[in-house]
């Protein structure tokens, strides 16, 4: 959905624009074709791997961060307020397709998951040293898994014998619970709720949503794209009511405080000609607001 999301920023030749989640770089090298020469990128990434794809261009300034710390990067370059704001999240496709990195069961390599190489917390570390009771509550809330519990024991007993390290040991932990004709979703579940606790992601996001308001000038744009449920419904509740939970606060005459205009009234998905392109987007929603 890059036109998309490209289209819902309502780019000004002159603004101040953000890409919280640079990546390959795709968005941002987008944006500047629409920039004019007085306009400004200003892109975030935690990974460094990242920084391999920032453009040659004196529009972008790269931040090294993760997009929880928003607020404090455009104070130190001196930006009071942008004029739109984007956020691809979840996982890039340039960390799925190196095995290394640990985000993919389909290959054999070390249960890494880090999005931020320097952090000390890997999925090998969860999944070796958190409790029982703790990955239960990891797999069923971020994985929405239901036998959470047995798969939780597995691990746990398997653990005891040898180190989880590598994604075929997780797999022989696993054993017969890993489904035989459901297996890449089972897996693409779990490998979710372990990259999700490994990152912090949900409370990265939460950070987030709630600094965009306060840095968006009025008119400007929040434009997301989300990859799972849990993600979905922080982004719809912030957008319907300007805070997290979703209630919206009423003044004295009993009218909604409503801080955003929705540009989609409805959720944006994936055309059937991306898809085919690009499987991975099968998941993808997204939501576009404009401050008031």
């Amino acid at each position: 959905m890059l036109s998309e999301s490209i289209e819902g920023l309502n780019i000004k030749s002159k603004g101040i624009y953000v890409d919280l989640t640079f990546g390959g770089g795709g968005h941002s090298r987008e944006v500047l074709i629409k920039l004019g020469l007085k306009g400004r990128l200003i892109a975030f990434d935690q990974d460094e791997d990242a920084e391999e794809n920032i453009p040659d261009d004196k529009r972008i300034t790269f931040v090294k961060a993760n997009f929880r710390y928003l607020r404090n990067f455009l104070r130190y370059h001196d930006v009071a307020e942008v004029d739109g704001i984007l956020a691809d999240l979840g996982i890039s496709s340039h960390q799925i397709d190196k095995p290394e990195r640990g985000f993919s069961f389909r290959a054999d390599s070390t249960l890494d998951m880090r999005m931020n190489l320097s952090s000390d917390l890997t999925a090998a570390k969860v999944l070796n040293e958190y409790s029982e009771t703790d990955l239960i509550s990891i797999f069923r809330t971020y994985g929405e898994i239901n036998n959470a519990g047995r798969v939780a024991n597995a691990i746990a007993v398997s653990r005891k014998k040898n180190p989880i390290s590598t994604t075929v040991d997780l797999e022989k932990a696993l054993g017969n619970l890993v489904p035989k004709f459901k297996a890449s979703k089972f897996l693409a579940k779990l490998y979710q709720s372990l990259r999700i606790e490994v990152n912090k992601e949900m409370e990265a996001l939460e950070e987030m949503l709630e600094q965009t308001l306060p840095a968006l000038s009025p008119g400007g744009r929040l434009v997301v794209i989300t990859y799972h449920s849990l993600e979905d419904r922080l982004v719809k509740n912030y957008l319907k009511s300007g805070n997290l939970r979703g209630e919206l606060e009423k003044d004295f005459y009993g009218k909604p405080l409503v801080p955003w205009k929705l540009i989609n009234r409805n959720v944006i998905i994936p055309s059937e000609e991306e898809l085919a392109e690009n499987n991975r987007a099968r998941s993808a929603k997204l939501r576009i607001a404009e401050k008031i």
